[in-house]
């Protein structure tokens, strides 16, 4: 194992400098009078490894020879340009900002999801505009209007929106926070609801494999949130929301800088559900009582001259809920079967820092390390059943990036670990472990600048539980006419199933819980393991002079080996191996096109062939509809002299019908049909802004007012045979309505 990682953190190119130097200023043609520098700036002889970052004044010196005649100078926000040099007096040369470029780079600047045509990964990134066009109080909420993102409530108790990609839940899925690994383990039930949505800067989502660099569990994608910088973040920010539900939340941020290098920030959410509602006249709650503190204290040091970045968090969570029955009351009924009660308490803390550097004279190369911990405690009880978990983790990520010969060859390296401590109490039963892992990792990536571009990255890890393994990711693109990208992939993913802290609904149910022939290392189980393999082509057109694209995805996700969570038998809930197959494809055909100008139009149709072998059978997936249709528009009228301007968003969803559970063995009262119904779900904002300090929305939710009839099953009996809260397919609160506010001083 120790060679393995030895070999490959020793793949570092040996770069050699010549003593003559070049010299020269780069300057912004915004400013020609003035005569200002462009600090940061990047320049590199073409072809080789040798490159030199303006200082202050926008100067430079560089390594010099003579066979060295084209200089390339890029600077973020302005255009790359090539520089033809045949003597060593020293250069001025004016730069030119993107507003001048055509008028295709300026709208796709504007974009508020940009699918990248360059990237060898189908990835796109979700920005804050795209954020603002829902409620998007936390981050479970913050994919409601895109359509690679399925949402869903996950019971008919806690209110929390669970998502999927590919056909699979969001265990499934590598979630991190600015490439640290932040939901996972305990935090995988209700993790995405401690994020707010004001914190999130923007959203990545990448689809299928994802890169060895950020770990080996991810199966179905990866979806990274940037947080907001308190470099950029506005000085003061105030974002108020309230609904018709009940449902009151506050947002604060406060950044200030504290010396030329270092700024702060103090990031402060509360949210409050203190009113109870039974719309359905079931006896239990529609949404849970519920209480939450969250506080982030965020630190950035910034030196660009020498190349210094990094940034330090310190976090705490606490998180209470409160759901069952109306007359419920914890400190009377806790414990007793008077009346059917639960309650979740969460306190969380957490710590990380992240520190990049940049190689001055080789802008090229740099690493950076990440250092994460976290303490997850929830205290929980689900009528008569317990459920306590204590989640302990430490993480760790050193990466080194640099080129093979000249930028079109570049690599990342590097070495991780991780350490995970689990004390668990199921009813009276103990599930604690230990999980340490080490792991070293290579990825090598080729673009030819014009048509062709892959990354191949293989990683080893030695884990206490899951053994010594590989992983091999491997990412494909090619261009094969103008204005059309095609891309492929492949690759392994491996994670233990932490099954009741992702199941945690289940114990909200009269189910006896069995692990069936318990052979492996954790909980009796063995690692999941899986292999996705995706294609996906865009083709971008114009169409009475307006632009559009075109994508369509297919991807194949294949079980060696998944912790079966078996539902078929009302009376119990089991857990143990496949034996057989079971299987995820995927296809989606999504279509953009601007209608008119500032009116935008995003519809999608996707398919799902969720199935895998039960002991009982092979069976589609419950609870997900084959067919599913997406559509939104949105519109902003033009900004007036006032900074003021109106936001309009519509967003359509048609959910084809969903396989239920079995319940044939219940009493006939208690029985459901095979399928449920298919239905349409309607929501729609409309932001006000006045200014650039000030703004106000409305908006609502499921507007076609469409409910579950009876969530819960056996709601007359929730302490018999037959309770069951976890069988939910469509919303359970009708029509909601929200509005908000928001203030920010820059």
């Amino acid at each position: 194992m120790k060679k393995i990682i030895f070999s490959i953190l020793i793949l570092i190119p040996i770069i050699t400098f010549s003593q003559t130097q070049f010299k020269g200023m780069i300057m912004d043609k915004n400013n020609p009078k003035d005569n200002l520098g462009v600090y940061g700036a990047t320049v590199h002889w073409l072809g080789t490894s040798i490159g030199a970052v303006t200082n202050e004044k926008g100067w430079f010196t560089i390594s010099y020879k003579e066979t060295y005649k084209k200089l390339i100078v890029s600077y973020v926000g302005y255009k790359t340009d090539t520089l033809t040099i045949t003597s060593l007096k020293p250069i001025h040369h004016f730069l030119t900002p993107d507003s001048e470029l055509d008028e295709v780079v300026i709208d796709a600047r504007k974009k508020s999801i940009q699918k990248s045509f360059f990237k060898t990964q189908n990835t796109f990134t979700v920005n804050k505009d795209e954020l603002l066009k829902a409620a998007c109080c936390n981050l479970s909420e913050s994919f409601e209007t895109n359509p690679s993102i399925d949402v869903s409530f996950s019971d008919a108790l806690t209110g929390t929106k669970q998502i999927e990609m590919l056909g699979l839940k969001s265990p499934y899925l590598l979630i991190t926070q600015e490439n640290v690994p932040s939901i996972r383990g305990a935090a995988q039930a209700f993790g995405l609801t401690f994020t707010p949505g004001t914190w999130v800067e923007s959203i990545q989502i990448t689809k299928g494999a994802g890169s060895v660099v950020n770990g080996y569990e991810s199966i179905s994608g990866q979806i990274n949130a940037e947080l907001v910088k308190p470099y950029n973040d506005s000085k003061i920010f105030v974002n108020a929301y309230s609904s018709l539900n009940g449902r009151l939340e506050l947002n604060t941020h406060f950044n200030t800088k504290v010396s030329e290098k270092w700024q702060t920030g103090l990031y402060v959410h509360g949210n409050y559900r203190g009113e109870k509602f039974d719309k359905n006249n079931d006896t239990f709650l529609d949404a849970p009582l519920a209480n939450q503190i969250n506080v982030m204290n965020r630190w950035q040091y910034t030196n660009a001259e020498k190349g210094w970045i990094s940034f330090i968090n310190f976090r705490y969570l606490n998180d209470e809920k409160q759901m069952g029955q109306l007359d419920f009351d914890p400190s009377i009924h806790k414990g007793t079967t008077a009346f059917w009660g639960s309650e979740i308490n969460t306190n969380r803390i957490e710590t990380s820092a992240k520190v990049g550097y940049v190689f001055p004279e080789l802008p090229f190369q740099s690493f950076g390390f990440q250092l994460a911990y976290s303490n997850h405690k929830q205290d929980s009880y689900f009528g008569l059943n317990v459920y306590d978990i204590e989640h302990e983790s430490v993480y760790s990520n050193l990466i080194f990036n640099s080129i093979i010969g000249d930028t079109r060859n570049k690599f990342k390296t590097g070495i991780n670990f991780t350490h995970d401590t689990f004390e668990e109490l199921v009813n009276i039963n103990n599930y604690n472990r230990k999980e340490t892992s080490f792991g070293a990792f290579f990825e090598y990536a080729y673009d030819n600048l014009e048509d062709f571009s892959f990354t191949a990255g293989l990683r080893v890890d030695d884990h206490n539980l899951l053994g010594t393994f590989v992983t091999p990711r491997l990412h494909l693109r090619y261009v094969p006419w103008e204005n059309g990208v095609f891309r492929a992939s492949f690759g392994r993913g491996k994670r233990s199933a932490n099954i009741f802290a992702e199941n945690q609904q289940l114990f909200a149910t009269s189910r006896q819980i069995k692990i069936n022939n318990p052979t492996g290392n954790i909980y009796g189980l063995h690692p999941e393991i899986a292999w996705n393999y995706g294609v996906s082509f865009m083709q971008k057109f114009n169409l009475l002079e307006r632009k559009g694209d075109i994508t369509f995805d297919f991807y194949k996700t294949d079980f060696k080996n998944q912790v079966v969570v078996d539902w078929e038998n009302p009376q119990e809930i089991s857990f143990y191996d496949l034996s057989g197959k079971s299987y995820a494809n995927t296809m989606q055909l999504e279509v953009s096109y601007e209608l008119l100008k500032s009116a935008n139009l995003r519809t999608a149709y996707k398919y799902y062939d969720v199935s895998t072998d039960y002991t009982s059978g092979k069976f589609q997936k419950p609870l997900q509809a084959k067919h599913r249709f997406f559509a939104n528009i949105s519109y902003e009228t033009d900004i007036t002299m006032d900074d003021s301007q109106w936001k309009f968003d519509v967003t359509y969803n048609l959910i084809g019908k969903k396989r239920l559970p079995n319940t044939a063995t219940n009493p006939v009262n208690y029985q459901l049909s095979e399928y449920s119904k298919s239905y349409s779900l309607l929501n729609a904002q409309i932001t006000k802004v006045f200014s650039k300090q000030f703004e106000v929305y409305a908006g609502g939710e499921n507007l076609t007012n469409y409910k579950q009839k009876n969530p819960i099953l056996a709601s007359d009996n929730p302490f018999g045979p037959n309770f069951d809260t976890t069988i939910v397919y469509a919303p359970i609160f009708g029509a909601a309505f929200y509005a908000g506010l928001r203030f920010n001083i820059d």
